[in-house]
């Protein structure tokens, strides 16, 4: 169960995934809560259901019921905000950043958990989903909470493994 279960699942082409999959256990610069948290943040972006229960199931043995709650939450709100602002971004047209989104976010205000560790879960959210503006404002807001770039560098090294495990069980699903 867990990442042994993805693994499992993952095509002998996608070997270098499944040998990346150990960095979420393995990261030396985030703890396990900061680690779990993005990388169960990055499975609900990354929309496969099998990652998504595997994660979660593995998820809960580092993260507390309010630091699932969070983490989930933050992917939720993440999947509104990176959208949003991704669109007003590519529009061009600068007027549009300077106007209020009038998108509530109170999770990231009041997440339960850490302040710093919900930033660092909607930092890997919005490298799923790749909003450039909602990247550059969470590195911005993380570094000022005295995260390192490595810490910035790990999540979004987690986030980019569970999401192209994602990607290739879906694949794997569609051409079956």
């Amino acid at each position: 169960m867990g990442l042994d279960a993805i693994k499992a699942a993952l095509p002998g082409y996608a070997a270098d995934i499944t040998l990346n999959l150990g960095s979420i256990a393995t990261t030396t610069a985030l703890n396990p809560v900061q680690a779990w948290g993005t990388a169960l943040a990055g499975a609900v972006a990354a929309r496969n259901p099998m990652v998504l229960r595997e994660i979660a199931a593995e998820a809960s043995g580092h993260l507390t019921p309010e630091g699932i709650e969070a983490a989930k939450a933050a992917a939720a709100t993440m999947a509104m905000t990176n959208v949003y602002h991704r669109a007003t971004h590519l529009i061009g047209d600068e007027r549009y950043a300077s106007m209020p989104a009038r998108l509530r976010m109170r999770i990231v205000a009041r997440p339960g958990v850490h302040k710093g560790d919900v930033k660092l879960w909607c930092l890997g959210v919005s490298a799923i989903i790749g909003c450039g503006a909602c990247l550059e404002s969470h590195e911005t807001a993380l570094r000022g909470l005295g995260f390192t770039r490595e810490q910035v560098l790990e999540a979004l090294r987690i986030s980019a493994v569970v999401h192209a495990a994602a990607v290739t069980l879906d694949a794997e699903a569609a051409l079956a």
